[in-house]
């Protein structure tokens, strides 16, 4: 009996492998079938050409990008170095400007310095003129009062007359 039982559950366990190696041949068989394999491979491949269209467009993308680096780092060397070139012109021309600012400053404060001299020296003989025909005028009065004092008209006509005469005389030396 014990045998048996043995050989029952031997039976058995063959029998469930057995139906086990039949239902895994019989599923392998759908899938093979079916073309299970083949879509799957068909999908991984598809996925992996994506993969590979995805990393080559990536590779475009990062090689543009260096290429507008390269050309953007150029512009930015070359406007900075026409900003220094622009900063460096600007220098000269302020030192320029204010070299030729104080120069006509110069210039002008000099030219004014000469119009007060002129001017004072024109005030100075203008004093010395009038002061000239004041002392002038004083001492023709005082000429006419000691005159008219001490000498008596008919006197003092002759003198006139004289002096007058001698004055054409000398007046017609010059003209001619």
């Amino acid at each position: 009996m014990i045998y048996l039982k043995e050989m029952e559950i031997n039976t058995m366990a063959i029998d469930a492998t057995f139906w086990v190696a039949v239902s895994f041949i019989i599923f392998f068989g759908a899938l093979i079938y079916l073309k299970i394999p083949q879509k799957i491979s068909e999908m991984l491949d598809k996925m992996i050409s994506d993969i590979k269209n995805e990393i080559d467009e990536s590779e475009k993308l990062r090689t543009e990008a260096k290429t507008l680096l390269d050309n953007s780092q150029k512009k930015l060397d070359t406007a900075q170095s026409v900003s220094n070139e622009i900063l460096e012109n600007a220098k000269k021309d302020a030192d320029r400007l204010v070299i030729e600012m104080n120069d006509k400053f110069h210039k002008s404060s000099e030219i004014k310095k000469n119009l007060a001299e002129s001017k004072i020296s024109q005030m100075k003989e203008a004093a010395l003129n009038e002061i000239k025909d004041a002392s002038i005028k004083i001492a023709v009065d005082s000429v006419k009062k000691i005159i008219t004092t001490s000498v008596d008209k008919s006197k003092l006509d002759a003198v006139f007359q004289k002096n007058l005469d001698e004055t054409k005389a000398e007046l017609k030396k010059i003209n001619s």
